[in-house]
């Protein structure tokens, strides 16, 4: 049951992302130039996705186990550290070369579009590399 959930929650997530513009990488980049063409409309996406939110977040918050059974997993650190800064900023300006995102990308890949393709590679040659590079450091 909790893949048949998993499931229909990606599909759901990948359908919201297509129907929102935030798998068109010319719209996401149209929002992110402040300077110039700026398309407030994802912004109002992503003020409508922590609206939603914030109420089963703050029901999760209060309780051990989803309704499912499945035990509730939350971040353990809470501080800023030099790892999660220089990964935003990474993801940031892989984000505004590319007009593309990780779950985007996933949504747009059996569209044919060759950038979407590329990206995927991008994307996950650098988890591979992460990978790597924290196996050899211990971490």
């Amino acid at each position: 049951m909790l893949k048949v959930t998993a499931f229909i929650a990606g599909l759901l997530f990948g359908l919201g992302l297509l129907l929102a513009g935030m798998a068109n990488p010319s719209k996401v980049l149209a929002f992110l130039d402040l300077a110039g063409a700026w398309d407030p409309s994802l912004a109002l996406v992503m003020g409508g996705a922590i609206a939603v939110a914030i109420g089963p977040l703050t029901w999760a918050r209060r309780h051990a186990r989803s309704l499912l059974g499945a035990p509730m997993q939350f971040p353990a650190k809470r501080e800023l550290d030099r790892r999660l800064i220089g990964g935003s900023l990474l993801f940031g300006i892989g984000w505004g070369i590319a007009g593309i995102c990780p779950g985007p990308a996933v949504a747009i890949l059996l569209t044919g579009h060759w950038q979407a393709l590329v990206f995927m590679v991008a994307m996950l040659s650098g988890m591979l590399l992460f990978t790597a590079l924290e196996n050899r450091h211990g971490r």
